[in-house]
């Protein structure tokens, strides 16, 4: 099949799970003997008068349009596979591959088509105040990065191509979480047009006997929860060392409460994380927010490694609550103490692992992602043909 993915790309890198997913997935399609190309633009957003021309593309961009117009033409593609689409790329680009003849498929990584921040959070607390309608409520509250500009854009995007039927157009979904899209079906999405595709892991060097620490790896902000772990480690028995390894703007105030058996460290290129997993004694996951599906999971899984997660979100479904690790209440201190101290028994820890390997093969190997990514474009490529197939009828009864 020939296959454009396009994403906009997120500035954090490396760092970012929806890069490495896009990246993952074009080698993935690219070893499996498809021809595939990645068109990925960067925003650039230096100045006010950026800041402005950032805005107007999340509306309507012209200009990716454009490109993924002539893309499709010249490379006669098959499938266009939208990721993020903000803000360079704005859901023309999809308009754009259906007009050019492909099928277009999108992954849900969030909520982003339906509350502006894309993580129904607001104040630290869960919000679904938009979930099912036009997001001008999130415009109110600056919900996207704070910014009454930045809001009203994105607001403005999603409006527009609701009324212009832009996803209504779009062949087939692809949520990374049932919950995601359980989600997306409340505020409005048809159930057949949306299927799961989880996120897959490659393979990872095996975790040698219990661990050594309890890591937590992500970005430090006030929606990952990481404040509930350093109070767990403040209060009560000591709980063994918790290495914390990211950056984010709650850097500095987390930092400055660390008590003992905490360690801070700066962000690391996804090359070294295979390494730091392999010597975790539990991958933690403290989130408050609707979390769709973590990237660091199944790595943790992929290496034999337990996780102790937020009974929220699309959390439940990815850990089996003593089997591949255990969920707690986000916000509890106390629990997620206890659930700690469990695992701090070297074979509870080696139990756990085994069960988290078992459960990377069962649902997130390689091979799984392919032959589902496969099937989802045979399917859309059908489907898409189906309906050119109508519409030609349809025109031919009406001459």
């Amino acid at each position: 099949m020939r296959i454009l993915i396009i994403h906009s790309r997120y500035l954090s890198g490396s760092v970012s799970g929806e890069n490495r997913v896009v990246e993952d997935e074009e080698r993935l399609l690219v070893e499996a003997g498809h021809d595939v190309s990645v068109w990925s633009p960067s925003p650039e957003v230096a100045g006010a008068l950026d800041h402005v021309r950032s805005g107007a593309s999340a509306i309507w961009s012209v200009a990716a349009a454009r490109e993924v117009r002539r893309r499709v033409a010249r490379g006669g593609i098959d499938v266009v596979h939208a990721h993020n689409l903000f803000p360079t790329l704005s859901p023309a680009a999809l308009r754009a591959a259906r007009a050019g003849g492909a099928a277009t498929l999108v992954t849900l990584h969030n909520f982003r088509l339906m509350c502006l921040p894309a993580n129904f959070l607001r104040d630290n607390e869960v919000c679904e105040d938009c979930l099912g309608r036009l997001p001008w409520r999130g415009v109110v509250h600056r919900c996207y990065r704070g910014s009454a500009l930045g809001s009203a854009a994105l607001a403005a995007s999603l409006g527009v191509h609701r009324a212009a039927g832009t996803f209504d157009e779009v062949t087939m979904y692809l949520a990374v979480s049932d919950f995601v899209r359980r989600k997306h079906i409340e505020a409005g999405l048809a159930p057949e047009r949306i299927a799961v595709k989880p996120n897959f892991a490659w393979p990872a060097p095996a975790r040698v006997g219990p661990g050594e620490y309890f890591l937590f790896l992500g970005r430090l902000a006030a929606e990952k929860g990481v404040d509930t772990l350093l109070a767990a480690w403040a209060a009560g028995e000591p709980l063994g060392r918790l290495l914390v390894v990211g950056e984010g703007p709650e850097a500095a105030a987390l930092r400055a409460r660390a008590r003992a058996g905490v360690e801070f460290r700066s962000q690391v290129p996804a090359e070294e994380v295979p390494g730091l997993m392999a010597g975790a004694r539990a991958l933690m996951v403290p989130s408050r927010w609707y979390e769709a599906a973590p990237r660091s999971i199944i790595e943790a899984y992929a290496a034999g490694v337990p996780v102790l997660a937020s009974d929220i979100g699309a959390l439940p479904e990815s850990v089996r609550d003593g089997e591949s690790g255990f969920l707690a209440p986000p916000d509890d201190p106390t629990a997620w103490a206890e659930a700690a101290r469990r695992l701090l028994d070297d074979e509870e820890s080696g139990r756990l692992g085994r069960g988290a390997r078992s459960l990377w093969e069962e649902r997130y190997r390689p091979e799984q992602a392919l032959d589902a990514l496969e099937g989802a474009y045979r399917m859309a490529i059908s489907q898409r043909r189906s309906r050119r197939t109508r519409s030609t009828k349809g025109g031919n009864r009406r001459s």
